[in-house]
């Protein structure tokens, strides 16, 4: 009866990128533990990457990690940002399923069995999504809807409205999506790009039982500028497009304006056209290089072929990343 029940559990891995979170780790441990405890027939792994903090997080971590050996933990060397910090914890996972979620308890522990049951259905992910942003200011909701309606129209991945990195993923997906290996990194757009079967999990937004969130009005427009750049083109085509349109426009004037003089003669030119005309081209002409440093920008950065992230401390074996390891064996 016992080797029945040791054949059929099945592992999962908990990714959990941590920033300057010391106020939530055990709080998030001790919530997370209570609900995976009453679910049988899997064994449980976190796997902590602690993204450079300045506080005490990774010495919570390792205090975990001493009491608890099924926690894990990665700690970088300085801050390489959230998307590093899943892309790493991805690499050193073995599980049958991968989790990844916040450690601010903004993604509720009490939806995994949801989400477990979900993918034993035969999918191939399960993912949470916000009806609500309930907590946040009316400008920030405003641009995050804004973001999505505007990636959906210029990108070819279709984001869900309210979609948040909390999610169950095959160890299958997760090995594509480790194939995607750039270093300019846009999660939500990648879990799209891949494909596999994806249902959706709707929930009520939380707000942080302690602390403020870490991400800034600014750092989430330069995150959203670098998810559109990351999967479309469109905006290198509107230069095109712009381009044309001004050309056209002021081949028709040339043509009118040299009809006019042909039949009335030379007219005093308007200081306030000109002005307007070389205002109005000169800001079509910053806007276009913006957009096209964007892109250049893109290609500097990714040929420079830099490390995604550099590891300090952990508790994992680093001889060779886990999921590489489990490749291999498989193919043998």
């Amino acid at each position: 009866m016992i080797a029945k029940e040791l054949i059929s559990t099945k592992t999962i891995d908990i990714v959990v990128p941590c920033y300057n979170e010391e106020d939530m780790l055990e709080m998030f441990f001790t919530e997370s533990k209570k609900i995976l405890d009453t679910i049988s027939n899997y064994s449980f792994k976190f796997i902590f990457v602690d993204d450079g903090s300045r506080d005490r997080t990774l010495k919570i971590l390792m205090s975990l990690a001493e009491k608890w050996p099924q926690v894990s933990y990665i700690s970088f060397s300085r801050n390489f940002g959230k998307e590093a910090a899943m892309y790493a914890g991805f690499k050193y996972t073995t599980g049958d399923y991968i989790i990844v979620m916040d450690a601010d308890l903004q993604h509720p522990p009490a939806m995994i069995p949801d989400m477990i049951a979900e993918i034993e259905k035969g999918h191939d992910c399960c993912a949470a999504r916000r009806t609500d942003r309930k907590g946040e200011s009316k400008i920030k909701s405003s641009f995050s809807r804004m973001f999505y309606r505007l990636s959906n129209r210029l990108t070819d991945v279709n984001l869900v409205q309210g979609a948040v990195d909390f999610r169950i993923m095959t160890s299958q997906m997760v090995d594509s999506i480790m194939e995607l290996s750039e270093n300019q990194r846009f999660s939500k757009g990648i879990f799209a790009w891949v494909g596999f079967d994806t249902v959706w999990i709707p929930y009520h937004n939380i707000e942080r039982p302690v602390g403020q969130s870490k991400w800034s009005f600014w750092g989430l427009f330069k995150y959203a500028i670098d998810g559109i750049t990351a999967f479309s083109i469109a905006p290198l085509r509107m230069v095109t497009a712009f381009g044309f349109f001004i050309s056209t426009c002021a081949f028709v004037y040339i043509i009118v304006t040299l009809i006019q003089t042909l039949i009335c003669g030379i007219a005093v030119p308007g200081y306030v056209t000109t002005l307007s005309a070389v205002l109005f081209l000169g800001g079509i002409i910053e806007f276009s290089l913006g957009i096209l440093g964007e892109y250049i920008g893109h290609i500097y950065i990714e040929a420079k072929n830099r490390p995604i992230f550099i590891i300090k401390e952990t508790n994992i074996p680093l001889t060779k990343s886990s999921r590489r390891m489990k490749q291999e064996d498989n193919r043998e």
